[in-house]
């Protein structure tokens, strides 16, 4: 069964990829590009919960999400941001940084908050469309490496 909190962030059309113990989910709405939601696939909801085989998946997962979003994005750094105030199961949104702004279809997304904190109030919010077209070109980009 899907937990509420990937379902929240547009489960199953945001999927990029999963591990045995985490969902890599793109974020609907972009502070910036490239935002995704790292979920954990069990029913916790402390990080404190989650198991010993969980914690060890979670390298599997970074290593991964951080080739995608070097690859896709570009990258200079890389924020992980495990915030559970609204969405109550364990999970990280997960934020590259970047100076000046990258684009896609159109839309620009600049990092707002550059060098500083990540500023989440200033998030392009995707269509659903084009969050399953982005998701799928990230989950294509996912699969070859």
């Amino acid at each position: 069964m899907t937990n509420p909190t990937a379902l929240a962030f547009g489960y199953p059309g945001s999927r990029i990829a999963e591990t045995d113990y985490w969902m890599i989910l793109l974020r609907p709405k972009q502070p910036t590009f490239g935002s995704l939601v790292l979920v954990c696939k069990e029913a916790v909801q402390a990080f404190s919960e989650v198991s010993p085989a969980a914690f060890a998946d979670l390298q599997v997962a970074v290593k991964g999400i951080e080739r995608l979003l070097k690859a896709q994005v570009d990258y200079e750094k890389i924020n992980y941001l495990m915030l559970m105030m609204v969405d109550k199961d364990v999970h990280f949104h997960v934020l590259p940084r970047y100076a000046g702004v990258r684009e896609h279809e159109g839309l620009t997304f600049p990092d707002a908050g550059w060098p500083a904190a990540p500023a989440l109030g200033s998030a392009v919010e995707l269509s659903a469309e084009t969050v399953e077209r982005l998701a799928g070109r990230f989950a294509r980009a996912w699969s070859q490496t």
